[in-house]
């Protein structure tokens, strides 16, 4: 039976969340609320818990996790980050967004994108979920909880609590929860790791596509630069003409 936990949800009951991580350290799994709809969560070395999470969604063996991390400095231990994305990270988190990062060691290449040795984190903005992983002391496995053949994520515990009676283990109840995705920005794709907007979402991306267009500019005038260069009447190596 699914245990249902009743919390404030700006002031969560400390002694309800602990219960949840308790079932989280016998291998279960948890719903509960975030800046971007409810999730499902489990430990991050639990590969029967993610197995049936997969289950639950109906999802490929290649569906990529999300890695939810309380702050930075957890998450540099999960991700490689340059200054400059540092910089960035710690203007716009906490906050519905999900970077895409390049995988360290201490991600189970069963977690990372099979080709590119990539994983998707996310720091978000939501007291429970942060007092959640503040008590767990690690980040959580999650994805968003959307089921097969539902158009829209589920946004109220109730619902969750009539689909999926018996197949979760606890559900996190803090009342109604938004349904709009998180923005996704790509740090792991570009050489120079300028960010890549992948889908815009509750988070402001706009300062990411102003970054993105602006070097999609440079690159471009580049191009034309180096293709001005190669056309016959510009190169340099040709011999100059005879007027004799």
């Amino acid at each position: 039976m699914t245990q249902l936990f009743r919390v404030h949800p700006d002031n969560p009951q400390v002694r309800l969340l602990r219960q949840a991580i308790a079932v989280l350290d016998e291998g279960g799994v948890v719903a509960f609320p975030t800046d971007s709809g409810y999730a499902l969560g489990c430990r991050l070395d639990d590969k029967k818990a993610v197995d049936h999470i997969r289950i639950i969604r109906q999802l490929p063996e290649d569906h990529n996790f999300t890695l939810l991390c309380r702050n930075l400095s957890q998450l540099s231990s999960y991700a490689k980050i340059s200054k400059n994305t540092f910089k960035m990270l710690k203007e716009y988190t906490p906050g519905p967004y999900t970077f895409i990062l390049p995988a360290t060691r201490s991600v189970p290449k069963r977690l990372q994108h099979p080709k590119r040795q990539t994983i998707g984190i996310r720091i978000p903005d939501h007291p429970i979920v942060q007092m959640f992983l503040d008590e767990i002391n690690e980040p959580l496995m999650s994805v968003t909880l959307f089921l097969p053949g539902e158009s829209s994520p589920i946004t109220a515990a109730e619902d969750i609590y009539e689909k999926l009676n018996r197949q979760v283990d606890v559900i996190i109840d803090a009342g109604y929860c938004s349904s709009e995705p998180t923005t996704v920005i790509d740090f792991a794709s570009n050489e120079d790791g300028t960010p890549i907007v992948i889908r815009s979402g509750k988070g402001n991306p706009n300062p990411f596509l102003a970054i993105e267009q602006k070097n999609d500019l440079r690159t471009s005038t580049f191009s034309q630069i180096f293709q001005k260069l190669q056309q016959p009447n510009n190169r340099s190596d040709e011999p100059p003409s005879n007027n004799n």
